[in-house]
């Protein structure tokens, strides 16, 4: 069946058309510029043929979860909506010249790139759940960049509020990154639906084909939808992907709502902890928290970000310590560019007791100034992070047992579990069981993770395997 041609742009006053972006079975996309102020912008329209009274509150209300949400870096922003002359709807929004729809098949992305982007939109999801809202259409043709390179989610088109999913019949999906309860009716959409298509797209972006899709062999929608129903995880097969990351996947993607991370959070934070076992930078989470964070980004760790003491050139990976502040930036992508290494080594020849006053100084009139300003600040890092010191080890039945006590978890904390150099999955259990053979020496350390954060390692415990033979 062919393409539809795109209809006529509408004429509207204060915006010259240019060429068609795109279309859809509702809706074209145009690009247009706007005289004042001048920018190129990106303008929905309902089709006429379409519009009613049912599809005008649809687009409505599309409207207005964009302009709620869209203050969020990494959703794309709506400028304005109204109705054209001939009486067709329209959004007037920010202007991205590409889709990652367009990239992730036609060249291998970074894996620190896809990483990035998974934590960015993952918090956007974050975002808007906290607000009530399910996108229910999550996948890489959604997700667009920015002039800057910053990825944003588009496209609420088919979003609810979570009250009205349960009960809502109007629903679009895509069927290659759709959750097995939502391809099967039982709710059209739910927040493990949404971990399922963020897990989905990543894996997307990681492979270059969606999850379960099979090259070379039946993709029609009923195969598609046969093996998403088993829901039989296959790796990425890129061998820069370590197996955490695929762990991390394939639990998103469990056949089973309860088994995949309980939020996009969650799911989140599982992201960081690989980005940190890689020694990558960690992207920051951009998800309002309180009203005094500035509704920007992000948690109290990473409300300012301060670059360390070696230049960009000095080769091992680094991350950069992170402490509180009273201001972020409304863009985390300005968070990640490199520094400068000549403003980031900055020495002095004054002697040492002129740089100490100064810095006594300096730290006071800064102490001043928050306290005037009625500012608290609790600041925290590794230091806060509880270390597991007992860790004990018993050796059975081919098997060593190493157990510890709690040192005190919080309820979004999780175990790290390192058994002779090899980092076993996320686990809040305060004991691993391994596989071991007679002469084996099994050493293990733990430490814990908190908020994508990982606390001093334990004193390793080691276990010298021996099979006991009386009576044999």
């Amino acid at each position: 069946m062919s393409r539809r041609l795109p209809s006529t742009p509408p004429n509207l006053p204060g915006f010259a058309f240019i060429r068609v972006l795109g279309s859809g079975g509702f809706a074209d996309v145009f690009l247009y510029e706007q005289n004042m102020p001048r920018r190129l912008v990106a303008v929905k329209v309902l089709l006429a043929e379409v519009v009613n009274d049912d599809l005008r509150q649809m687009f409505q209300a599309e409207a207005n979860l964009m302009a709620q949400l869209s203050s969020h870096p990494s959703i794309l922003t709506v400028y304005q909506a109204s109705v054209a002359a001939d009486g067709r709807p329209y959004l007037v929004m920010e202007y991205c010249s590409a889709s990652l729809g367009q990239r992730y098949r036609a060249v291998q992305l970074p894996l620190a790139e896809v990483l990035a982007v998974g934590v960015r939109i993952a918090s956007a999801v974050e975002t808007a759940h906290r607000q009530g809202v399910l996108h229910r259409d999550i996948k890489p043709s959604n997700i667009l960049t920015t002039a800057y390179g910053h990825p944003v989610l588009s496209d609420f088109g088919i979003a609810a509020t979570l009250g009205e999913a349960e009960s809502s019949d109007a629903v679009g999906l895509s069927i290659p990154w759709s959750a097995p309860e939502v391809l099967h009716d039982e709710v059209s959409g739910s927040v493990a639906s949404e971990v399922w298509s963020l897990g989905a797209t990543v894996y997307s972006l990681l492979a270059g084909r969606s999850p379960f899709e099979t090259p070379g062999g039946d993709n029609g929608s009923g195969a598609l939808m046969g093996r998403i129903d088993k829901a039989k995880y296959t790796p990425t097969g890129r061998l820069d992907v370590p197996k955490s990351l695929e762990q991390v996947l394939a639990r998103s993607m469990s056949r089973r709502p309860s088994s995949r991370q309980s939020s996009a959070l969650e799911f989140i934070r599982d992201l960081q902890s690989v980005e940190e076992e890689l020694g990558l930078f960690q992207t920051p989470l951009e998800v309002a928290m309180d009203d005094w964070a500035l509704a920007t980004a992000v948690d109290v760790d990473e409300q300012t970000r301060i670059s360390g003491a070696h230049g960009i050139g000095d080769g091992a990976p680094r991350r950069r310590r992170a402490r509180s502040g009273a201001f972020g930036s409304t863009r985390s992508q300005a968070d990640s560019r490199p520094h400068d290494p000549g403003t980031s080594r900055i020495r002095t020849t004054a002697p040492t007791s002129a740089r100490l006053a100064w810095g006594i100084s300096l730290v006071s009139v800064l102490l001043i100034a928050l306290v005037g300003a009625g500012a608290y600040f609790v600041i925290q890092g590794t230091r806060s992070i509880p270390v597991v010191t007992d860790v004990q080890g018993v050796d059975a039945d081919a098997t060593v047992t190493f157990s510890w006590n709690d040192p005190g978890l919080q309820s979004s904390d999780a175990y790290v579990v390192t058994v002779d150099g090899e980092a076993l999955p996320l686990q809040r259990e305060a004991r691993v069981t391994v596989p071991a053979e007679d002469g084996d020496r099994v050493c293990a350390s733990v430490k814990v993770v908190r908020d994508g954060k990982s606390g001093a390692s334990s004193a390793e415990r080691c276990v010298e395997v021996s099979v006991d033979l009386e009576g044999a």
